[in-house]
């Protein structure tokens, strides 16, 4: 009884995205949950790929009285309990692909799996959640204001307090989370200073529209400088205890 025009936009959206970010990787293929899952996503859509909004809207009955979205604030929970503020390359090393795609089904379903072992594989999911966005995190018409200011703090500090609210939340609590992982214990053991967590971070925050090589690789720079300012000087002491 579902509308095959239903099935097309999102057959439609789908296939958009996959040109941009290529095809699902792994080794293993689907299995019968997997397959169960993407026939059912029309009518429950993924927490991945979709905007902020929708997701903050899909979490409302279940988790009524949260400002930021759960599957951001609970990976990034999973990735500190599996204590990967003390694990070398967290963000840079990726986890395994294949268990991945499998916590990524999982957080799909609102469960995290008891049993996880490896800090990569819940940070690597956490990344992919923030690039898979559909919208950027930092909003395209935010994304010349982010790169010019990417060496005044006080400028910077600025675009961040002009964002959208769901938007700068999100950027808040995630800038507050990197900020544990730059504190000198933690980066003489993760090897993973300001610079690192920037550059690996800067791209999942930010995306460059032009498709000019020249224009992309001066952005790229200026992309992790922007992050890296943030890291060092945006105070997110008032996201104290909020979820």
């Amino acid at each position: 009884g579902v509308a095959i025009s239903t099935y097309a936009k999102y057959c439609y959206n789908k296939l958009q995205k996959a040109a941009l970010t290529g095809a699902k990787k792994g080794l293993k293929k689907p299995n019968i949950e997997e397959i169960r899952h993407a026939k059912n996503a029309v009518f429950n859509p993924s927490m991945f790929g979709s905007s902020l909004q929708d997701i903050v809207a899909m979490q409302k009955e279940r988790y009524p009285d949260r400002q930021l979205p759960w599957v951001q604030t609970r990976l990034s929970e999973e990735v500190l309990a599996l204590n990967g503020d003390q694990t070398e390359g967290i963000f840079r090393v990726p986890g395994d692909i294949d268990e991945v795609n499998a916590l990524k089904l999982q957080v799909d379903q609102w469960k995290i799996p008891t049993g996880l072992e490896d800090p990569h594989v819940p940070a690597s999911l956490l990344k992919l959640w923030y690039r898979e966005l559909e919208e950027p995190l930092i909003p395209h018409e935010f994304y010349e204001q982010s790169i010019s200011h990417y060496e005044n703090p006080e400028a910077a500090i600025a675009v961040v307090h002009a964002l959208p609210r769901i938007n700068k939340m999100v950027l808040c609590y995630l800038i507050r989370f990197l900020q544990v992982f730059v504190q000198p214990a933690n980066v003489a053991v993760t090897k993973m200073d300001v610079n690192n967590l920037a550059m690996v971070m800067a791209p999942n925050c930010l995306r460059c529209q032009s498709d000019d090589p020249r224009v992309i690789f001066e952005n790229t720079r200026k992309e992790m400088s922007f992050i890296r300012v943030l890291i060092q000087h945006l105070d997110t002491s008032f996201m104290e205890g909020v979820l």
